[in-house]
C-alpha cells in the first residue's frame, strides 16, 4: 500500500528523502495538492507559495543527486503563522490594516532557521486579528474550522496552525503563544504543540502583540517533530533583545530518556476549577498514566491571570495607537474595544501587576524546587461552535473569547515552558493537556509527551474530513 507522503510526518519524511525513497519535488507535489483539495473546507492558508515551494524543492532534489548532505528536516514542508515575515509578502498579522504594509524584504529568522536545516515553506496561515484571540475566528479571512468537526472553532490567534497541522495539510506549523495561542488550537484540533521558555526562541521578523509576552514556537502531529523544529529554531539571535544569549540546548537526543527520574504533580486549587468535567477529566487520565498521585497549589494563579490581561491590554494598546487613531474602523470591532480600553488602563495598575509578576515569578520558581512537571489542563472546555459567544463553565455564563483562556494566561505569564498534548476521552472532540517545566526545562516537558506518545495515551492522528 503507498503512503500518501502529505500524511508522512516530518521524520518519515527526512528519512525517505534522505534515503532516496521519494523526492522532495514528490512530497511537496503532494502537499500542495492536498491543501488544494482539503483546505477549502477547513480555511487555515491564507497564502500558498507553491512556485517557491517547488522551487525550493527541486533545488534540494539537485543538491541531494550531487551527493551534499542534507539537514535534519530534509524535505518536510511547513507552514507559518502569517505574523512572521515570508520575503515578498505584506505581513498581515490577521488584519486588514497591514496588507497596506510594504511586503517583506527578508525571511523572519525562525523560518530561515527552518529553512537552513532543509525544511521546505508551503504557505502563510490564517491567524486571529493581532493575535488577541482564543477563537481561531477571523472577520477578514474568515474563521479557520476544527478538521475534527468543521462546525467547531479551530482555537487562537494560532488557528490556521492548528487546523492545518490537525487536518493532514503540513507536518509542521510554526505559531505564535502571547496568553495560550499555541496551547488552545493544539487541545481543540488534536496536535502537539510546544511554548518553549520566554526568550528560548528569537521572534525577529515577526509581528509583535504584547512584547513582555509574546513567543515563538511549533506545532506538530508527533513530538518527535515538535523537537525536530525545536532544535533547528534555537540559537540566540541579536536581532531580538530578549533571546537568551544561552547556547542551544537540544532536545531530540534525549527524548526517550524516559521519566522514571522525574518528580510530577497536578496541579489543583485555580486549575481544578471553572471548567467542564471533561476537562479535568482530561488531565486525571493523563496523571494515572503518569502514575502520578500528587498534588500541588500554584499560588495566586487568578491574580496571575487577571494581572496577564491587563498587562497585554495596555501593551497591545500602546503597540496600536495609531492604526487605532487613523482606521478605528478596520479593526475587528471585538479586537478594536479590547485595545482601546487596554489604552485607557491607568498605568499604576500596569506596574502594580509587574510587582505582581516578579513576585509570582519567584513563587513559581519555589514550586519547580519540589517537583519537575506540573500537569494541567490546557482548555477549560472541548472547542465551542463557530460563533458562539458565551458558554457555561461551572454554572457561570461566560464569554468564550475572553475565557478560553483560563488556564494558559498564568502560565506563559511568567514564560515557563510547556508542551502541549492532545488527549481524546471519548468519542468526543479532543482535549489538551499542558505538560509543565520550570524554565529552560523543555527537554523534560518533551520527555514526558514522548513517554505518553510512545505509551499510546496521548496522539494526534490526521483529521478525518
Amino acid at each position: 500500500m503507498t503512503i500518501d507522503p502529505s500524511l508522512m510526518d516530518a521524520h518519515a519524511i527526512t528519512h525517505a528523502v534522505r534515503d532516496g525513497t521519494l523526492s522532495t519535488t514528490t512530497v511537496v507535489t503532494a502537499t500542495l495538492a492536498r491543501i488544494a483539495r482539503v483546505d477549502g473546507a477547513v480555511n487555515a492558508f491564507t497564502d500558498v507559495l507553491a512556485g517557491r515551494a517547488i522551487a525550493k524543492a527541486a533545488a534540494m532534489d539537485a543538491a541531494h543527486a550531487r551527493g551534499e548532505a542534507l539537514g535534519p528536516l530534509a524535505g518536510v514542508p511547513f507552514a507559518v503563522k502569517n505574523l512572521i515575515d515570508i520575503e515578498g509578502l505584506p505581513t498581515r498579522a490577521g488584519s486588514t490594516i497591514n496588507r497596506d504594509r510594504p511586503p517583506a524584504t527578508s525571511d523572519g529568522a525562525v523560518l530561515r532557521r527552518m529553512e537552513a536545516a532543509g525544511a521546505i515553506l508551503v504557505g502563510a496561515l490564517n491567524m486571529g486579528e493581532y493575535a488577541y484571540d482564543f477563537t481561531g475566528e477571523n472577520v477578514h479571512d474568515g474563521g479557520t474550522r476544527n478538521p475534527h468537526d468543521l462546525g467547531h472553532m479551530s482555537g487562537g490567534s494560532s488557528g490556521g496552525s492548528g487546523g492545518a497541522v490537525g487536518a493532514g495539510l503540513v507536518p509542521i506549523a510554526l505559531s505564535s503563544d502571547t496568553n495560550g495561542s499555541i496551547r488552545v488550537p493544539s487541545a481543540f484540533c488534536g496536535c502537539f504543540g510546544l511554548k518553549p521558555t520566554y526568550g528560548r526562541l528569537t521572534r525577529a521578523g515577526s509581528f509583535p502583540f504584547v512584547g513582555s509576552l509574546d513567543h515563538l514556537g511549533p506545532m506538530a502531529r508527533t513530538v518527535a517533530d515538535l523537537a525536530l523544529a525545536y532544535d533547528a529554531m534555537q540559537g540566540p539571535d541579536p536581532e531580538d533583545a530578549a533571546t537568551t544569549t544561552r547556547a542551544p540546548e537540544p532536545a531530540m537526543a534525549g527524548l526517550d530518556e524516559g521519566i522514571a527520574d522525574l518528580r510530577i504533580a497536578v496541579a489543583g486549587g485555580y486549575f481544578a476549577t471553572g471548567g467542564d468535567p471533561e476537562a479535568f477529566a482530561a488531565v486525571e487520565a493523563i496523571a494515572k498514566a503518569l502514575d502520578c498521585t500528587r498534588r500541588i497549589e500554584i499560588p495566586e494563579a487568578a491574580r496571575a491571570r487577571a494581572a496577564a490581561y491587563l498587562i497585554t491590554a495596555a501593551e497591545g494598546a500602546a503597540l496600536h495607537l495609531d492604526r487605532l487613531r487613523s482606521r478605528a474602523g478596520d479593526f475587528d470591532p471585538a479586537v478594536r474595544d479590547r485595545l482601546i480600553a487596554g489604552a485607557m488602563i491607568p498605568a499604576p495598575w500596569v506596574e502594580r501587576a509587574q510587582r505582581f509578576r516578579r513576585w509570582y515569578r519567584a513563587a513559581v520558581a519555589d514550586l519547580f524546587t519540589q517537583v519537575d512537571i506540573i500537569l494541567a489542563p490546557s482548555t477549560p472546555c472541548r472547542a465551542p461552535r463557530s460563533g458562539q459567544t458565551h458558554f457555561v463553565l461551572d454554572g457561570v455564563t461566560l464569554p468564550v473569547r475572553a475565557n478560553i483562556g483560563v488556564f494558559t494566561q498564568p502560565i506563559s505569564f511568567i514564560g515557563l515552558p510547556v508542551a502541549a498534548v492532545p488527549v481524546r476521552i471519548d468519542d468526543g472532540l479532543p482535549l489538551g493537556v499542558q505538560v509543565i517545566a520550570a524554565p529552560w526545562n523543555e527537554a523534560l516537558a518533551l520527555r514526558v509527551a514522548r513517554r505518553l506518545e510512545s505509551d499510546g495515551v496521548v496522539s494526534a492522528p490526521v483529521a478525518e474530513l
